[in-house]
């Protein structure tokens, strides 16, 4: 219902020619201003556990549950009183007081291919429960991509960055997980992928490096005649294709070019120790480069678990050695030391931090080879920094942590609330290529997981 003074603000805008549209836009976001969140995060990275963590074995343990459900390992105690978590995180225990752990995250598609566009996406896939089905132009854009349309970048470093690879399933038909790209957006807003083992001490990002026959001022002078060029093509039809092409090569030389942009992905300018706290692993250092990034004015990092060649998290068989001597150590090292560096930093107010996987595993044991099958209907996720509530649990799961109990959560939901705590209208549409409109999002926003 519109107000007295809404009504006035329409005469207003009537008197300076604006229409009844204009009203409705001016209105809508003036509700969202007022929604917005009090501590709106400049930055987020988005820690994506490929294969799907056991929720038995991270943050929702169930001591008192038959053994062929609980499992080996215990819980142990944490920073806050009452919050119990696997015993392999130990390093998370003393970081837990900055954490949101949802422990009801739910949803009923088993497979990793379109779980995976739904929880990087906050969108169904365009073919769900399906792992025959590979990315395509009709996914919906990575949360990264949309913050490239709606946040972009202005001081030279791209707006949405992935490592270490585009996670992909051997096991799956469709191979390469839908949704990991600009969509129905574009490629123009694929975001960059930063590839390859930040761990390995002759890493260097690839086309950031100047060829061995090109000094700096050189190739600025090739950037400043392809703009002239471009400008010059104004009015000329282009393609769509041609005109992302020449969008991506400009942006790529004009990146190779700034001496700033190459530092923030200069990982050897962090101390030994620092990179030691993370963990000097794969999965570590691609931690530690996104706290670089973000640092730099990189909105949106994504680190999806790494090609370990064992299937990731997705532990069908030999679970428990898996996820105490390959899996948990390493995301146990990286997240505590990411939550401590952006505390000291005086960054994790502003920074939203998740850690969050496609689904969960069956509470049921298979006893003829220690796995867990895949379970999305209750799983884990953890947020922290950037507007949320720190130290709390949100929703329950019943006693075999099969299904929520209490406060379900979504993956839609789930990414819904961060682009809410980065200050996006949730309730804005998009066009795609083709003029279509499409919703930003399809959850709700989690209100009591916010500050304020």
């Amino acid at each position: 219902m519109i107000n007295r003074r809404q009504i006035l603000q329409a005469g207003a805008l009537g008197a300076l020619g604006l229409g009844w549209g204009d009203l409705q836009a001016h209105l809508a976001a003036a509700e969202h201003h007022q929604s917005l969140p009090r501590k709106r995060a400049k930055a987020c990275i988005f820690l994506f556990m490929w294969g799907g963590p056991s929720q038995l074995e991270t943050f929702d343990l169930k001591p008192d549950a038959p053994a062929e459900v609980r499992g080996d390992f215990k819980p142990i105690a944490t920073k806050v009183p009452g919050t119990q978590i696997c015993e392999h995180f130990g390093r998370v225990a003393q970081w837990t007081d900055k954490l949101a752990i949802v422990r009801s995250l739910t949803h009923d598609d088993p497979a990793h291919l379109s779980s995976g566009h739904a929880t990087l996406t906050g969108q169904l896939a365009p073919v769900v429960k399906s792992d025959a089905d590979p990315p395509s132009s009709k996914d919906s854009p990575h949360l990264g991509s949309l913050i490239s349309k709606l946040r972009p970048n202005d001081n030279g470093l791209p707006s949405f960055v992935a490592m270490p690879w585009k996670a992909l399933h051997p096991a799956a038909p469709g191979g390469e997980a839908p949704g990991q790209h600009g969509g129905w957006l574009g490629s123009a807003y694929d975001g960059m992928l930063l590839g390859g083992d930040l761990n390995d001490p002759n890493w260097r990002p690839q086309g950031l490096g100047l060829p061995a026959d090109i000094e700096l001022g050189r190739l600025q002078s090739r950037v400043e005649l392809m703009k002239m060029m471009d400008a010059q093509r104004v009015g000329i039809h282009k393609s769509l294709a041609a005109s992302s092409f020449e969008s991506h090569q400009t942006r790529a030389l004009e990146m190779i070019g700034s001496a700033k942009v190459r530092s923030a992905f200069d990982l050897s300018q962090e101390t030994p120790e620092t990179r030691e706290r993370y963990g000097r692993n794969i999965h570590g250092q691609c931690v530690l480069m996104a706290r670089r990034l973000v640092e730099h004015g990189v909105p949106l990092v994504s680190v999806n678990w790494h090609n370990d060649g064992k299937n990731f998290w997705d532990t069908h068989g030999n679970n428990f050695n898996r996820l105490k001597n390959d899996l948990i150590p390493p995301a146990d090292m990286a997240l505590a030391a990411l939550l401590q560096d952006l505390e000291e930093r005086g960054m994790l107010d502003e920074t939203l931090v998740a850690w969050v996987g496609e689904f969960g595993r069956k509470p049921q044991i298979s006893q003829n080879n220690a796995g867990r099958e895949h379970w999305p209907f209750c799983y884990n996720g953890l947020l922290a920094g950037g507007g949320i509530k720190p130290g709390i649990v949100y929703g329950a799961s019943d006693k075999h942590a099969a299904y929520p109990v209490s406060d379900p959560v979504t993956p839609q939901d789930f990414a819904t609330t961060i682009l809410h705590a980065m200050g996006v209208s949730t309730t804005q549409s998009l066009l795609d290529r083709e003029n279509r409109p499409h919703h930003v999002c399809s959850g709700r926003i989690l209100q009591d997981l916010l500050v304020g």
